[in-house]
């Protein structure tokens, strides 16, 4: 028969959560170069590229190649999409992505997503890192993001270390900071005088992100100008769109020219002809930037760590002089005679406690813990176990 000792209340000691944090990128590493960033010609090329680009960090044809992050592109009214007028068949690929963050994200009754200095955009860029990546949590004050324009190359952070702690605001997403010119050790972007950061440029915000769902939402009123986004023929956008047909992405359209480009141009906010310009994917300047970052030095990577808050109770086992000296084991008790194995054992018994169970009320067991090595036990000695659970 089994014998169970019930915990008291001073048996049971909630510890203080400890934050561990681990590299955001498959194999736990911190960083992510340009020959980690992979598009694959299948999606690219198919209906859902109209939508996202998934990146991967080894070539798709490798067996072990995983998606990190995914790179979109949303308008508030489908800009950069084609019209029903341009095709009969149109989905509105960016007024669905506009839709699909904006529900998830905003607060009801806010339609439109509002930047640092209070830029309200109608389109946005957005980098969902992947769920199993965060695992808890994209760690805030803990990533950097390079891009790579006209302009030489820009290091994006959030301004949770600015701030103190204080959060943007508190949505039904979870914590909000904003994103700012900066890097990891204070020493601003390329364009900015040493030591300051910079939360937008022109008046208009840089972006926000949500840590707790790992998603980073850029401003490309902002980001296409500092960066120095391409428009149609020359030099870089001042405002927040180009409006005449763009011609000189269309090489942007297959998995090896995306990879290849060396300029990303302009969101497009305009209906796009469903023909030549069907290859001007608005997302896909995001990732030739971030591309081109990574390649232009070793220094500049896309770096993060994700991170999660480890709960831990401690339950102190209580093993007392008269408590647990026998053992059902073969070796100590014969269960066909009911007796001991070596009767000297009847007043003077030696056991060796090697693991502990804790179970429910109904006898279940819940969770086993092993000690390092076995400890003796009996009737002029006592034992006090402590077990940690964490969560």
């Amino acid at each position: 028969m089994s014998i169970y000792t019930r915990f008291s209340p001073d048996d049971i000691v909630e510890a203080n959560p400890t934050v561990v944090t681990t590299g955001l990128w498959s194999g736990d590493t911190g960083s992510l170069v340009s020959t980690s960033m992979y598009l694959k010609d299948s999606q690219v090329n198919g209906d859902s590229g109209l939508y996202y680009f998934d990146v991967y960090n080894k070539d798709t044809t490798d067996s072990l190649a995983e998606v990190q992050f995914a790179v979109a592109y949303g308008h508030v009214n489908g800009g950069g999409s084609p019209t029903l007028t341009d095709n009969e068949q149109a989905t509105l690929a960016t007024k669905a992505i506009y839709s699909q963050y904006r529900n998830l994200l905003l607060d009801p009754g806010d339609t439109k997503f509002t930047f640092s200095q209070g830029d309200s955009s109608d389109h946005f860029y957005v980098i969902n890192i992947q769920r199993a990546r965060i695992r808890e949590q994209l760690d805030p004050g803990n990533w950097v993001l390079p891009l790579s324009g006209a302009n030489g190359v820009h290091l994006f952070i959030d301004d949770s270390g600015q701030t103190r702690g204080a959060l943007t605001s508190n949505t039904k997403a979870g914590r909000v900071y904003n994103v700012v010119s900066g890097s990891l050790t204070g020493v601003s972007g390329s364009t900015l005088a040493t030591g300051t950061v910079s939360s937008s440029f022109n008046g208009s915000g840089y972006g926000l992100v949500y840590p707790d769902l790992g998603i980073i939402i850029l401003n490309p009123n902002a980001i296409g100008p500092m960066v120095g986004f391409f428009t149609s023929g020359s030099g870089i956008t001042t405002g927040s769109a180009a409006t005449s047909s763009i011609t000189s992405p269309t090489a942007l359209y297959t998995k090896a020219t995306i990879a290849s480009a060396t300029k990303p141009y302009a969101p497009v906010t305009h209906s796009l002809t469903w023909g030549t310009t069907e290859s001007t994917y608005n997302h896909a300047s995001l990732f030739v930037s971030m591309k081109q970052a990574l390649l232009r030095d070793e220094d500049y990577q896309f770096k993060a760590r994700s991170a999660e808050t480890i709960s831990s109770t401690h339950y102190f086992v209580r093993l007392r002089n008269k408590e647990y000296n026998y053992s059902n084991n073969p070796t100590f008790y014969n269960a066909d005679t009911g007796t001991l194995v070596f009767s000297e054992f009847r007043k003077d018994p030696r056991v060796y406690i090697t693991t502990v169970g804790l179970y429910n009320d109904s006898s279940e067991l819940l969770a086993v813990a092993k000690l390092s090595k076995p400890v003796q036990k009996s009737f002029d000695e006592e034992l006090l176990l402590r077990v940690r659970l964490d969560f």
